[in-house]
Order: C-alpha cells, then structure tokens, then sequence
C-alpha cells in the first residue's frame, strides 16, 4: 500500500500542469481598492483640481467649464432605476445624495496658453483693476501680520500709459498665438449660508472657457472681469457633470482599512 501510495504522490507531482487549468489570482481573486484615487496619501489642498477639462467643441458658444461649491449636507431621494438587467431595474430605489451649496464666483484674471510638443506653455495673465481682500489673503499666510500690499503696484502700474499699453498687448498676444482660454475665478465663502466652514481665503482656480473662435473666448472671458457669475449660468438643471473634491481622510491606517483586503484566518 505504501508503495502504490508513493507512485501516486510522484505522478502527481512529476504531471506539468495544462496551460487550460493554470489560473492567477489577477483572472480568480478581484483586486481591492480603486486604483483611480492613488496614491492614497494626504492631498496638497483641500480645494479638489481639474486635471482635465472638456473637449473644446467651435460650434457652441463660449461658455464656462467648471465651477467651485461647497458640501453642505447630504439627503434622502427616492428615484426610478434605470439599468436594465438589474433586479431593480424600472423599480423605486432609495439612494444617498450630497447637497452642495454654490455662491456666485468672482472673475479676476484672463489666462490663455498656447499649445508645444511639451505641453501648454503660458503666454501671459491680465488681471482685474480691483480685487477683493478675501481674494488677496490668499496669498499671505498671516494676513493680519503682513504688509496687506498684494496687487497695490500692478494696481498703480495699470493706471499709467505704460499699463494700459502692457494690458494691450499682452491681449493681442493672446488673440495670435493661443489655443487655450481660461480665467482666474475665486470663491466668495462670505455669501456662504454655511458658517461652519470658517476659512476668510478665498478658493482661486482657473477655469476653461471653450465654445466658439479665440476671439470670442477673449470676449467673453473680459466681459466677465469683476464680475459675479452664478452656477445656473454655467450648469443646467438635470445637467450630468463630473465631481472633484478631496476626500476628509481617515487617519493612519493600516491595509485592512486602508484597502478593503480580508483577513484570512491564521
């Protein structure tokens, strides 16, 4: 019996296995966590970042891209699914939702860039002739500490022939070598019916202008200088749209947490 045993265990072991019964854990065993939101470390700034905007389309008008809001709670709604094949398809589910709170932003600057077998390279900004403090303590880190003189000199240079005549030209620059139109927008977190965000700087980013010729971004994007632009002027209602923000953090953890993996008994 041991002999036949052991011939058993031989051939078993001495048979090289088809390539039809080879398997991996990468075709069985479903990976954890999503690799989208690597690395899973603690972000720069709270403010979420457009990594990309939309496909500039011609035919439309120009219009904005993107516009910065606020968490203000979340809710309950009951809706009908649509996802055929699914059990609850055309059935009334209960879904979570995130309500967001967005005041008007503020325009304050005109970027535009032109495009390089590197990338997009900058060809300049024009900024507004006033700028609100929310805005400028943005730029110091204690505001009641520093000299409070942030955009004073471009604000003296603008007024003169000098300026005026750098303002134009840097325009027209724009109008011949650029591809890529943005303006430089800020939050206004003192219109915020939510106090608990206790935060006096303002939020700047920058946000594409696509729709229409060069021309027509350049005129738009003046137009709108110093002035507010609302969340119904940028989305409609039912619009479907893309959400980046930064996630609050759950400490130091490990891979458990960290990834969602099981522990297997030892």
């Amino acid at each position: 019996v041991s002999v036949l045993y052991c011939f058993c265990v031989f051939s078993l072991l001495s048979r090289e296995p088809s390539p039809a019964s080879m398997s991996h854990c990468k075709f069985e065993h479903p990976r954890h966590g999503h690799l989208g939101f690597l690395p899973r470390k603690r972000s720069r700034q709270i403010r979420g970042r457009c990594r990309s905007f939309p496909k500039d389309d011609a035919s439309q008008k120009p219009h904005l891209t993107a516009f910065m809001c606020f968490k203000a709670g979340m809710t309950q709604i009951v809706r009908d699914a649509d996802r055929p094949g699914s059990k609850i398809n055309k059935k009334e589910v209960v879904e979570a939702v995130t309500v967001l709170e967005a005041p008007p932003m503020v325009v304050v600057g005109i970027v535009a860039y032109k495009e390089t077998p590197v990338g997009l390279k900058s060809l300049g900004t024009v900024w507004a002739h006033h700028v609100s403090t929310e805005f400028k303590r943005r730029f110091y880190q204690n505001w009641k500490q520093s000299g409070q003189k942030a955009f004073t000199q471009l604000k003296a240079f603008q007024k003169t022939r000098a300026g005026l005549a750098a303002t134009a030209a840097t325009l027209r620059r724009f109008a011949k070598k650029a591809t890529v139109v943005r303006v430089v927008a800020h939050t206004q977190l003192r219109k915020l019916r939510n106090h608990t965000v206790r935060v006096k700087k303002a939020h700047v980013a920058e946000i594409q202008v696509n729709g229409g010729t060069i021309a027509a971004k350049l005129e738009m994007a003046k137009g709108l200088l110093e002035k507010e632009v609302r969340v119904d002027s940028v989305f409609q209602q039912s619009e479907a749209c893309d959400v980046v923000a930064v996630t609050k953090g759950h400490g130091f953890e490990g891979v458990v947490h960290r990834w969602g993996v099981a522990c297997l008994p030892r």
